[in-house]
């Protein structure tokens, strides 16, 4: 049985009540999520003057520094897209796996035949999400992934499977928090930028892998354009704040882990690793071997 966040545990801190709370939040919230708020923070934190942050950071969350590969941090930014040593996040090769891009909270959500899912209370559609009708279509009947990275977390993400992948597709939007305080009172995967890319995989057919900017992130830095990807391989990073991987799958492309499923309907959050299976593709892998072929090149 995973470890798991209860509902109870969520308790937003006094700070969040307050912005999303009450009226004098809400005026200093409007500035908090602007993105030049977040540039400004990002020129701090890239800055050398900001490793005077670090020791005090890793006191705080209680950060064990031998998990990761030792190097000088030239910024806060730095070490806190810090690289975890590879043999700790070992992958799920399995054909059949499908598995975590990253460190997280996760929940799953059913997208229902008209292509919605609802969170907190809010209803979402992939094409909302998405702004592309005709990807959107394809998730209808699937399921939605949310990964919740908090500050304490692996900040770096991975691809789920081998597959081709298209170009980087940026939204603009706000950067609000991604806890469970700001999903209960705004739409924030309707609201906060974002940036996908949809992937032709080679065991669970076409999959959108998102990324979810949210306050204090401006930045989500993809390493890569359109082009081939192996499970495995890094995708990306983002770098200070809290953020939000998500993946959209398509109808009986993936049969997600019972308890996975569970724990979200009861509100709570699943704490899942990266390379981690999470379920596993409905077929036999070799039912699915033209596709897997035509994606490798045989």
């Amino acid at each position: 049985m995973r470890k798991t966040v209860e509902k109870e545990a969520l308790r937003p801190a006094a700070s969040l009540r307050f912005l999303y709370g009450t009226r004098a939040g809400g005026l200093l919230l409007r500035l908090l999520v602007s993105r030049f708020v977040s540039r400004a923070a990002g020129k701090i934190l890239d800055s050398r003057f900001s490793r005077v942050f670090i020791r005090g950071y890793v006191r705080r969350h209680g950060i064990d520094l031998s998990l990761y590969e030792k190097e000088e941090y030239r910024s806060f930014n730095a070490f806190f897209t810090r690289r975890i040593r590879p043999e700790l996040r070992p992958f799920d090769f399995s054909p059949r796996a499908f598995v975590s891009p990253c460190d997280a909270k996760l929940s799953v959500y059913t997208v229902d035949e008209g292509g919605r899912y609802e969170i907190k209370g809010f209803s979402y559609t992939a094409e909302e999400f998405l702004r592309d009708k005709a990807l959107a279509e394809r998730f209808r009947g699937g399921y939605c992934f949310v990964f919740r990275l908090g500050v304490e977390d692996y900040h770096r993400y991975f691809y789920i499977d081998d597959g081709v992948k298209g170009e980087n597709v940026f939204i603009p939007g706000k950067l609000h928090t991604v806890q469970p305080a700001a999903l209960e009172k705004r739409r924030v995967f309707a609201e906060n930028c974002r940036e996908y890319t949809a992937i032709r995989t080679a065991h669970f057919g076409c999959v959108v892998q998102a990324e979810v900017g949210a306050m204090m992130v401006g930045r989500i830095v993809n390493r890569d354009g359109a082009g081939t990807c192996k499970r495995g391989q890094e995708k990306g990073r983002f770098e200070f704040g809290g953020s939000t991987v998500v993946l959209f799958v398509g109808k009986d492309r993936v049969i997600p882990d019972a308890e996975l499923l569970e724990n979200t309907k009861r509100g709570a959050e699943t704490v899942v690793r990266c390379g981690e299976r999470l379920g596993c593709a409905p077929l036999p892998p070799d039912d699915r071997k033209t596709e897997a072929d035509e994606i490798s090149g045989r």
